[in-house]
């Protein structure tokens, strides 16, 4: 009798996502400071995940920018040059947040580019980089050599705080 495995979720193939999830994100916090092209800007704020119905459910993402009125305890929400912070859901209790602005364009010729979001991805509209919003804004596609720069996140179930240091 044949059994068709495709598709089934098995032990291993669970602990072999979490072993490569493992070390895709310990080799990008070794990488961090040295791929980090885009220069440090204060960000600190606070939303209330229920104020934008994109994030309520996991793959969902979001823009956020000074101009952005939900946001409920702001410092600065700008990111950098103004650009705005993508806040993507990746997981139930797992937020991710990115600067807006292509790391490619600013680290080859100065200039300061809103990536637009597109789905679980990012693409630059002049270099046509696209970056994975689920694997901490690393391109996949085009001429990017760099990651998005991450931001710090904390979601207590409701709150999600976005920030660095």
């Amino acid at each position: 009798m044949h059994h068709n495995h495709f598709g089934v979720v098995t032990e291993s193939k669970i602990r072999y996502f979490f072993i490569y999830s493992l070390i895709v994100f310990l080799l990008v916090s070794c990488e961090r400071n040295k791929n980090d092209v885009i220069p440090d800007v204060y960000v600190e704020f606070t939303i209330d995940i229920f104020d934008y119905q994109a994030l309520e459910s996991i793959a969902g993402s979001v823009v956020v920018d000074e101009n952005d009125m939900r946001i409920i305890d702001r410092e600065y929400a700008g990111g950098f040059d103004g650009n705005g912070i993508i806040i993507y859901r990746s997981m139930e209790n797992e937020f991710m947040a990115y600067d807006r602005t292509c790391p490619h364009d600013y680290a080859v010729n100065g200039l300061s580019i809103k990536v637009n979001v597109d789905f679980t991805r990012a693409v630059c509209p002049k270099c046509s980089t696209y970056y994975e919003l689920f694997s901490f804004g690393t391109p996949s596609d085009g001429p990017g050599q760099y990651p998005l720069k991450n931001y710090r996140t904390r979601f207590d179930g409701r709150y999600l705080r976005v920030w660095n240091n």
